[in-house]
């Protein structure tokens, strides 16, 4: 079952890449030292000293495994050549094709490559690519959206895309307790990737309003702003330290609050995903994964065991 692991590691348990900079360090260390997978983010501009402290940051708080990932929509092969020479673990990419020549650099640096998709079409990609494991993230997901479709057709058919394969397809989208990750493993998850959830916890670099938020919520709401909206002609509502870069954020803006954010908190965007409404308290990494672990495999003990 999923629970036992995937890509070598002891849960097959991934906290998602939280951006630009709320996966922290001291996040990314916390799940690995509990056993799951943890996954930095690197930042949207080249910055390979940068990334490369960050990877000493962690490793000086974990000795297990865990990744890094990158966004390829922005600017990155800097960046990603310091994670090679690095070693991490895994390389995650998502938002564009990592085609087989990258790949097969990786693998020869012994990174694995995990890919963030959002459709049946990406995923092929990924797979003819030669991936080690595929995140398919539906709608349900907060932030940055890749899919379209839900997490109850999405899975199964990725499923079939990697079957014989040996290929990991790991569930993303509105995943934030044991009941999901059943419901996950059930549709033909190896694992599952929770963003939301971790975003609501003790060691995440979200702005403590943030957090609160997560708990507050009973649902999310997607927006589409009008053509002529955008940050670009909106007032400077508060300031940030993003990376060690200090940056100005407008309203409408698409940059959460960090721990490190002044200004206008309320008006700032606070992305959560379709589980939101599950979410009643700001738990220690540590638990969160503990109360996955243990509940999926009660639930599957009770409800699915035969007498």
């Amino acid at each position: 079952m999923g629970w036992r692991g995937i890509l070598g590691f002891e849960y097959g348990i991934i906290q998602g890449p939280l951006g630009p900079d709320i996966s922290s360090p001291e996040l990314v260390s916390a799940v690995a030292n509990a056993g799951a997978i943890g996954t930095l983010r690197a930042p949207d501009w080249e910055a390979p000293e940068y990334v490369r402290e960050l990877i000493g940051q962690t490793r000086a708080l974990t000795n297990k495994q865990f990744g890094i990932c990158v966004v390829l929509a922005f600017p990155h092969k800097k960046n990603i050549k310091v994670i090679l020479e690095e070693k991490v673990s895994f390389l995650l990419v998502s938002w564009g094709e990592y085609p087989r020549e990258l790949v097969s650099e990786a693998h020869d640096a012994g990174v694995k490559i995990i890919h963030q998709v959002g459709c049946v079409e990406d995923a092929s990609k990924a797979i003819d690519a030669g991936v080690d494991a595929i995140i398919v993230q539906s709608r349900e997901a907060g932030g940055h959206v890749l899919g379209q479709d839900g997490l109850m057709t999405l899975i199964p058919r990725v499923v079939d895309l990697a079957a014989n394969k040996d290929i990991p397809v790991i569930a993303a989208g509105g995943i934030v307790d044991s009941r999901g990750y059943v419901a996950a493993l059930a549709l033909g998850a190896h694992g599952i990737c929770l963003g939301t959830r971790f975003v609501a916890t003790v060691e995440s670099f979200a702005h403590p309003l943030y957090k609160s938020k997560l708990v507050e919520y009973e649902k999310t709401d997607w927006r589409h702003l009008p053509a002529d909206e955008n940050e670009d002609n909106q007032p400077v509502i508060g300031h940030s330290k993003i990376h060690g870069m200090c940056k100005e954020i407008k309203l409408l803006a698409g940059t959460v609050p960090n721990a490190t954010t002044t200004g206008d908190i309320e008006s700032m965007v606070m992305y959560a995903g379709a589980g939101v409404g599950l979410i009643h308290d700001i738990l220690p990494a540590a638990e969160v994964i503990n109360r996955l672990v243990v509940g999926a495999k009660e639930i599957i003990q009770q409800q699915f065991s035969c007498d």
